[in-house]
């Protein structure tokens, strides 16, 4: 979809906040404040639109109450192309080029693309535990440069950085988290929430993997330090490629990520490598034509819409007194996500 076609399929404002009742109000308008189904929509001249009202509670809400977008200023279609802009790029989008594009403040364009971040951090803490095969690793991010004239900044443990742990499932989602460092203590109580028993993990040679790893059905590995980066099925290139896809989005458009908002960063990062699905294709040209292949290609935009909005009513974002964002998480559902 390009962004004609997102105009067409979005030509007025109250197109745009059907599309968002239709994902935030499945089963019909609810009130953000008592969960009450009793409300009604008020239509007058001098109420403003999708305003309703709660039989119940006597309290007036909107669509967008008690959620990222609560007591929004900006008409939903600057949301829709923000959100467009932001999931159609593969690295991350600038405040500083949606400033220019949607046409407000770049601290205005920051605190949206934070909110919609929550949201990508909401929809990553639903997924179910990995399975099958699943590939281990960590990174170190942030810092100064590696190499600097006359001067080689020290890596990883032991420096500043800030520690994130990914599990990837092969030709499946990805998870991540923060953590302190790269020791036993901290990895495996992600790692066991994230990923079942009966997985098969694969990692480097790293003796924390080796002792968790006793926890799961096998555990393979593959010696980094010795040039071994497969072997047969064993690597985890897939982690690693999902971390060079964060790099990128460090290095050619942040170019800084502070370790107060990595988490939001990260969240993005893996919302868009699981808006993917995989499917099989027949390779057309070179030695190995007529094989075919698994790639993963990207879900449909109005798709990664629903996936990404579904879950509103479970994150709130509010300013806060330095103009800055307070993310407030809401309790999740249990069923019926």
């Amino acid at each position: 979809m390009n962004v004609e076609q997102l105009r067409r399929t979005f030509p007025d404002e109250q197109s745009c906040r059907s599309f968002f009742e239709s994902i935030i109000w499945p089963d019909g308008p609810i009130c953000p404040h008592c969960q009450s189904q009793y409300v009604w929509r008020l239509q007058s001249k001098n109420v403003r639109a999708g305003l309703h009202e709660c039989g119940d509670c006597s309290r007036q809400f909107t669509v967008t109450t008690r959620t990222p977008f609560h007591s929004t200023k900006l008409s939903l279609w600057t949301w829709l192309q923000v959100m467009y802009s932001l999931i159609c790029s593969s690295k991350g989008a600038s405040s500083v080029a949606i400033a220019t594009w949607v046409g407000v403040s770049q601290k205005t364009a920051w605190k949206m693309l934070h909110a919609l971040r929550a949201l990508m951090e909401v929809h990553q803490s639903v997924l179910p535990q990995l399975l099958g095969v699943v590939e281990l690793d960590e990174k170190y991010i942030g810092g100064k440069p590696r190499y600097k004239r006359g001067v080689k900044n020290k890596r990883g443990h032991g420096t500043r950085k800030a520690c994130f742990a990914t599990v990837v499932q092969r030709q499946g989602p990805v998870k991540t988290a923060l953590i302190g460092n790269d020791s036993v203590a901290d990895l495996k109580p992600f790692i066991t929430e994230s990923v079942v028993l009966s997985a098969d993990l694969m990692s480097d040679e790293h003796s924390a993997y080796q002792i968790i790893g006793r926890d799961f059905a096998s555990h393979q590995s593959v010696r980094h330090g010795q040039k071994e980066y497969a072997r047969g099925d064993v690597h985890n290139n897939t982690a690693e490629s999902f971390h060079s896809t964060l790099e990128r989005a460090k290095f050619g458009v942040y170019h800084w990520m502070s370790k107060q908002h990595l988490h939001l960063y990260t969240a993005e990062a893996v919302f868009h490598w699981n808006q993917r699905a995989p499917k099989e294709k027949t390779i057309q040209r070179g030695k190995n034509r007529g094989q075919k292949k698994v790639v993963m290609t990207r879900l449909p935009i109005l798709e990664q819409f629903r996936n990404l909005l579904r879950l509103s009513s479970f994150c709130q974002v509010r300013r806060t007194e330095n103009s800055g964002i307070r993310i407030i998480p809401a309790a999740l559902p249990l069923f019926g996500l």
